[in-house]
């Protein structure tokens, strides 16, 4: 038990770091190539922050455990809006863009609700189909917004200020940043997600609760950490664009995962889970539209969220 314990303290230590060195790199790329936080944050963060959980969903699937693979998807996007998002505003209120919220906000929660959709009685292949489609469209539009606009706009001017403006030498020097950073996340969240569920075996907790909650929290380790790391610099536009990018690839690529590697329709975890991610999912959402910010209030909110859905997501 020592020994699981000194691991993810381990892995605690490489999350921290490698999500700062993450953020950094991101946050300068963008600053660099004159695009918005929030989409570079999406894109490189969605996929790079969600690697784990579309490692599990595959290996999962293969050996099919089906109910496991969709399991820890569904956790994953709570545990990254109740967990991820509400942890960076505890540690500092978090302004969102309007444009955020017209624009990258609307993708992530479509996706999310449409995977609910589709999982009810198991993916189908055209279902998978359907979903790798959308996610080619949603980052395309992405792209189509990825532009920032002219430097007086304020989040722009607060990247530059605070990261510096980065030379055209220095930026494939950010973008190994970044690269070594999203790696040490994920090497970080194997190990967590290893020496937890031994942990948790060793305790005795049973096989379902660790499945659906501890690895899912494992897998969204690394977009917590980068979520956190943000939120701590300040740069609040690369907090919401990780989680909705993050969230927008889990439950796009995730499903499609299931539904291809898997033999048949898969298994799917009941409605209460389902029920809840749409319900954080939309709540999240209406606090950033409410004021373009996500106070710490709101951010206890998700939080006893998160804790109300455990009976349900581990059942």
């Amino acid at each position: 038990m020592s020994a699981d314990l000194l691991e993810l303290l381990v892995s605690l230590v490489v999350l921290t770091v490698a999500g700062d060195q993450f953020v950094v790199g991101v946050a300068r790329v963008a600053a660099s190539l004159r695009v918005r936080p929030t989409v570079v944050g999406a894109i490189i963060g969605g996929i790079g922050t969600s690697l784990p959980e579309l490692i599990v969903a595959w290996v999962a699937s293969a050996r099919g455990d089906t109910q496991l693979a969709v399991g820890n998807l569904v956790g994953s996007v709570i545990a990254n809006i109740s967990l991820g998002l509400a942890i960076a505003a505890l540690v500092a209120p978090v302004r969102v863009d309007s444009r955020t919220v017209r624009r990258e906000a609307p993708l992530s929660v479509a996706s999310v609700l449409l995977f609910a959709l589709v999982v009810i009685g198991g993916i189908s292949a055209g279902e998978g189909l359907l979903l790798v489609v959308v996610l080619g469209a949603s980052l395309f539009g992405l792209l189509m917004n990825a532009r920032r606009g002219p430097m007086s706009d304020e989040l722009a001017v607060e990247v530059v200020d605070f990261f510096g403006r980065p030379t055209r030498q220095r930026v494939k020097r950010e973008i190994a940043r970044t690269v070594a950073g999203m790696v040490g996340m994920v090497a970080g969240a194997e190990l967590l997600v290893a020496s937890a569920t031994d942990l948790a075996q060793r305790l005795g907790l049973a096989e379902g609760f660790v499945g659906l909650t501890l690895v899912a929290v494992g897998t969204s380790a690394p977009l917590i950490a980068a979520s956190v790391q943000a939120a701590r610099r300040g740069d609040h536009d690369l907090v919401v664009g990780n989680v909705l990018g993050g969230n927008l690839v889990i439950a796009l690529a995730g499903g499609a995962i299931v539904a291809f590697v898997a033999n048949g329709p898969s298994g799917w975890v009941g409605p209460a889970p389902l029920w809840s991610m749409s319900a954080v999912t939309v709540a999240a959402w209406g606090f950033m539209a409410r004021g373009s910010r996500i106070t710490r209030w709101e951010a206890v909110v998700l939080l006893l969220a998160y804790g109300a859905t455990l009976p349900f997501v581990a059942r």
